[in-house]
């Protein structure tokens, strides 16, 4: 049995910890005595996550720039050249056959360092419109796999791959019936169901439109399941009655996708990904606070083939209910299901593995 070593550097958001992970776990059901290691960024979300999965990590001392004046921007030349050392000396050390990067800030000194060793790289872009690291590594990588049509506007041609974002794999297989589901919730089974997801952390501009609506959802005889998040559960647990389910985070994502008629939703790929898995029609509403605005690409991309509708936070008081309402046109909700099933990939994280072993 071939002994492969293999480095996956991603992390910072779960947007790009959890494909890293998932494409771990398949490369490790394929080779169980490879050897993977992950490189991530001190103090962020992957140096507790990656462990809690069962696998080892490096951290690089690494940040991203700031678009405003800020001390850590001071900081940033000192901690990019400690990086790069820091990241060649663990490719010495620990001699990968090949570096998979899935964006975040460890992944650019590290996939750097790897192409100058002529070590195989690959990267995974998530989103419709990439981060600056990505592009910057793009000229050096073996292979890039990419979510999203059109990406040879930001990426050599020759190397692009559309393989789909890699997703849990309870939620590729789709297996659960909408009624079970709906009960596991304790919601009943024959009224539609309205799921609001704003992220772990929740989303303040989400949740004040949800409570503003709720009289709304009431007359068109909605029931609700409301994951706030946990910085707002506190604040909004009052609106808590036998239709509107408010929680603060729900693990049981494969559940609670099968529980609902419509979707309203931030739009992060990794999200994206799973609503065209499950094809449920959605209602996004971008973060504006993420780098290059990704999250309002990634949702206009679905807008486009007709698999979505989409309100950016400023609009949100001039066209919200006109635009949910006709959501719940049934025959809308069929056609934009319809679309997202033809967008589906729930082979992504296999695909993605095959290109890795290509490398090999």
């Amino acid at each position: 049995m071939k002994h492969y070593k293999v480095i996956i550097s991603g992390g910072g958001t779960g947007g790009h910890l959890f494909p890293a992970l998932a494409m771990a776990d398949e490369f490790k059901l394929r080779h169980p005595a490879a050897d993977i290691l992950f490189v991530g960024a001190l103090g962020r979300i992957e140096m507790d996550k990656v462990p809690e999965a069962g696998y080892k990590i490096k951290g690089l001392w690494i940040d991203g720039l700031q678009r405003s004046l800020s001390l850590r921007n001071v900081m940033f030349p000192l901690k990019l050249m400690w990086s790069l050392l820091k990241s060649m000396a663990i490719l010495l050390r620990f001699k990968p056959n090949v570096v998979v990067g899935t964006g975040g800030f460890a992944s650019g000194p590290l996939l750097f360092m790897a192409s100058l060793f002529n070590i195989p790289t690959l990267i995974q872009e998530q989103n419709s419109y990439p981060g600056i690291t990505n592009k910057l590594l793009s000229k050096s990588v073996k292979s890039i796999a990419v979510a999203y049509q059109g990406m040879d506007r930001f990426f050599p041609k020759d190397k692009l791959i559309l393989t789909g974002n890699p997703i849990r794999k309870s939620i590729a297989e789709g297996a659960m019936e909408r009624a079970k589901a709906k009960l596991f919730f304790n919601q009943i089974p024959a009224k539609p169901t309205l799921v609001v997801l704003g992220g772990s952390l929740g989303a303040r501009r989400i949740n004040q439109l949800i409570e503003d609506s709720l009289d709304i959802f009431e007359k068109k005889g909605l029931q609700l399941i409301w994951q706030c998040g946990t910085l707002y559960y506190d604040h909004y647990k009052i609106h808590q009655s036998d239709t509107v389910k408010i929680m603060p985070f729900v693990s049981e994502m494969e559940q609670l996708y099968a529980a609902a008629d419509i979707i309203i939703s931030r739009s992060g790929a990794a999200t994206l990904s799973e609503l065209c898995c499950v094809a449920r029609p959605a209602l996004l509403i971008p973060s504006p606070n993420v780098s290059e605005n990704h999250q309002y690409h990634n949702a206009k991309a679905l807008v486009e083939k007709g698999a979505a509708m989409l309100i950016t936070e400023n609009n949100l008081p001039r066209d919200f209910e006109t635009v949910f309402l006709k959501m719940l046109d049934p025959n809308t909700q069929m056609e934009m299901a319809e679309n997202l099933k033809k967008l589906a990939k729930p082979h992504a994280t296999q695909r993605i593995v095959d290109l890795i072993e290509a490398l090999l």
